[in-house]
């Protein structure tokens, strides 16, 4: 029986030097990776993002592929990349979703869960 199932796992970093705290621009990068889990090649299509900042403004951004890939995995493979976001506030949100194709033409969709972005020492 075949298993359409991607992991997602997300690691962040706040970039100091890109940032200027003092005009409200808080810079940080997440490195994601998504593994296929399941017992069926599929590629990545697109991808949907939920961004939200400490004041609770969202932005939501849609588009094809990751970082200009849409990539195909093989059950067993993993895609990595890095991209970023840019923030109002020192912490925020992300989650989000990809949609994806399988060789066999079933779609499903992948939860990206949610990660916080947070400069250092900020959370207690």
């Amino acid at each position: 029986m075949a298993t359409y199932e991607m992991s997602v796992s997300v690691a962040t970093q706040y970039l100091q030097e890109q940032s200027n705290p003092d005009q409200a621009n808080f810079v940080f990068a997440y490195t994601i990776t998504i593994k296929n889990t399941g017992t069926v090649a599929a590629q990545v299509i697109a991808r949907h993002w939920i961004i939200t900042d400490a004041k609770n403004h969202t932005e939501e951004v849609k588009g094809l592929g990751v970082v200009g890939h849409q990539p195909f995995l093989q059950p067993g493979q993993s895609f990595e990349y890095t991209s970023g976001s840019s923030l109002t506030t020192p912490q925020g949100s992300m989650k989000g979703s990809y949609f994806c194709v399988a060789e066999d033409g079933h779609r499903f969709e992948v939860a990206i869960p949610e990660f916080v972005l947070s400069i250092p020492r900020t959370l207690h």
